[in-house]
């Protein structure tokens, strides 16, 4: 079963624990070893926001009750400091406001000690997922903008006449300029932002407006 979990999560996934029990931090950092994870623990979020990070899909595994900051005030801590870790809540004092509450500001899990290790496992493998994917959308996002910046402004302003269905007569009345400057530039814009029709340059600007 540990094979499986292990299998479907990338070498490179790290899981952050944060608990003030040292016995609770050994524990996990244990089981997520034992499926081939790997795992920085921390006994403090303020510990864990100093650490150096690794640049890879992650997870955070966070204790409700601590000294100082509670992990229910630093998901919402997180939030302001553009953290977007998907979490997943351990506990031996939850309840179901505290259940709520975390579920709604976008917990994976929320897990009451003692729980099963099958049950984290899979909550991490759903957080590792769901932040691998992320990633991917935000790199993605960002090529795009990569793209979008080497047109010119006068590539700029055709494309977004032709998104949206002017035709290149009507786009040159618009600018002033001849047909043929905006068919060159169509065609400018085609190539560097990487669309191999219309409809897939319409989805392009749509992605980038959405951003």
């Amino acid at each position: 079963m540990t094979q499986t979990v292990a299998a479907t999560i990338s070498e490179q996934a790290v899981v952050f624990v944060i608990d003030d029990d040292p016995s609770v931090r050994h524990a996990l950092e244990d089981l997520l070893a034992s499926v081939g994870l790997k795992v920085q623990s921390f006994k403090s979020t303020e510990e864990f926001l100093r650490s150096n990070k690794p640049d890879a899909p992650a997870c955070l595994v966070l204790d409700i009750r601590m000294p100082g900051l509670s992990g229910l005030d630093f998901q919402r801590e997180m939030t302001r400091l553009d953290i977007q870790l998907p979490v997943v809540f351990i506990t031996a004092h939850g309840d179901i406001p505290m259940s709520v509450r975390a579920m709604k500001a976008g917990a994976i899990e929320f897990l009451t000690k003692p729980f099963r290790d099958q049950d984290l496992l899979d909550a991490i493998r759903i957080g590792i997922e769901k932040d691998r994917a992320n990633r991917q959308a935000s790199m993605a996002i960002a090529e795009l903008r990569r793209r979008f910046a080497e047109l010119t402004s006068g590539e700029r302003q055709v494309m977004a006449f032709v998104v949206g269905g002017r035709l290149n007569k009507q786009i040159a009345a618009e600018l002033g300029v001849s047909e043929i400057t905006v068919k060159v530039r169509r065609s400018h814009v085609m190539q560097k932002m990487q669309a191999g029709s219309l409809a897939e340059l319409v989805k392009i600007a749509e992605r980038l407006r959405g951003s």
